[in-house]
């Protein structure tokens, strides 16, 4: 019987190793970490979030740069395919109210109990507290276990290493030298789906730290006139800005930051306001009343939007109509990417151009890659786990057509 090696106990390795295990093919799914889906299990704290119910068109938009290459993909396992995918498995999903796409009961562990229990009843040899270090000098796998090092020769094999966000549950970015010492292009990975540093003063930190911003627009525009705008909602912390709305902005502002310094997003502190209502509102003499008094009572500003103000346009307070201007308009310089050790995801990984259209790696038949070490990002609202279940497919598709060649 043939063998295929699946390193990696992530969503992308785990579908691999179903499909594979679905035929007459031996697997043995390898994974760093004392337990499978670390990462899965934490993402889903919140709500287990597997995909979005938006057209398909949009959808694939959603990958950006890489959409050309995301979309083969999502056209051999879909959102619709996810969806029945986890009704084969017994678990009932829904569609919130912004088109993402939960399990009924919200939950994470439920849908990987029953996957990985799916998966030893096909036969799937799981190994926890096996880390991949690589080859020997005669080609074959070199494990680090337990017991020691492990050698292996699989037919094939499947590389699901994640991307170097949250290492603790697994994805370090380890394999990044192990693979460019095999001549194999990788583009750098960066932080995705990230926090950005400000400068802010102590008294502004000590104050609004853990301070939501709720119902904001952002704004930013970068040096090649590329715009975002959007309103939602995020949170002050204590090295700068985090939460859904940053992260939807953080590639085009990490990319602006990388390539000309720091760079200046802009806020709309009352998006449902008019600029004439606010200077209307403000012109009123507030007399004895202090200017965060008169803020509340007259235009709800209050709190950390009121900090904000003080913190960068202090020049402005006393004056009505640059006042409004800056509540519609407040810029907020932004000086760096938090570390990739904190992202959401990763962008960057092996690039397409190094792969066939199976994953597998042009320079080195038989291995096939999948998940988050491609190079390819995608916000958050599913996307990211339909990509890493459809790559880990394709992968596992490409592998059983491999050793049955």
């Amino acid at each position: 019987m043939k063998t295929v090696a699946v390193i990696g106990g992530g969503p992308a390795g785990l579908m691999a190793a179903e499909v594979l295990s679905q035929h007459a093919v031996h697997v043995d799914l390898y994974e760093a970490k004392p337990s499978i889906g670390r990462k899965f299990l934490v993402a889903g704290k919140g709500g287990m979030n597997l995909t979005h119910a938006e057209p398909f068109e949009s959808f694939v938009a959603r990958y950006g740069p890489r959409s050309e290459n995301v979309q083969p993909l999502l056209e051999a396992f879909s959102p619709d395919d996810v969806r029945a995918w986890c009704d084969g498995l017994g678990i009932e999903t829904t569609v919130g109210a912004t088109g993402r796409v939960f399990p009924k009961d919200m939950k994470a562990f439920p849908l990987l109990q029953r996957w990985i229990q799916r998966l030893r009843d096909s036969g799937v040899n799981i190994q926890t507290r096996h880390r991949w270090q690589g080859w020997n000098q005669d080609g074959s796998l070199l494990l680090e276990t337990p017991a020691g090092p492990h050698s292996t020769r699989p037919d094939a094999v499947v590389l699901n290493l994640g991307g170097a966000s949250w290492p603790k549950l697994g994805s370090d970015g380890a394999w990044v030298p192990i693979l460019k010492q095999q001549g194999i292009d990788i583009a750098p990975l960066q932080p995705s789906n990230c926090g950005f540093d400000v400068n802010w003063s102590s008294h502004f930190r000590e104050r609004n730290a853990g301070a939501p911003l709720k119902s904001v627009v952002l704004k930013f525009t970068n040096s090649a006139s590329e715009a975002f705008e959007r309103q939602g909602s995020c949170v002050v912390t204590q090295n700068g800005l985090e939460g859904g709305l940053i992260y939807a902005a953080s590639a085009l502002i990490r990319d602006e930051i990388a390539a000309h310094g720091p760079a200046t997003i802009a806020l709309d502190l009352a998006p449902n306001r008019t600029l004439e209502k606010l200077i209307e509102r403000l012109s009123v003499p507030r007399g004895s009343r202090t200017i965060s008094s008169h803020l509340r009572s007259k235009v709800n500003i209050k709190g950390v939007q009121t900090g904000l103000l003080r913190e960068f346009a202090a020049e402005s307070l006393n004056d009505p109509t640059q006042l409004a201007h800056a509540i519609k308009n407040l810029s907020i310089p932004i000086m760096a990417a938090r570390p990739i050790a904190e992202s959401i995801s990763t962008a960057g990984g092996i690039r397409f151009e190094a792969l066939n259209e199976q994953l597998m790696i042009k320079s080195h038949p038989g291995l096939f890659c999948a998940g988050e070490m491609l190079d390819w990002e995608a916000p958050t609202g599913g996307y990211l786990l339909t990509a890493c279940f459809a790559s880990g497919r394709v992968a596992g598709q490409g592998a059983l057509q491999w050793v049955n060649r």
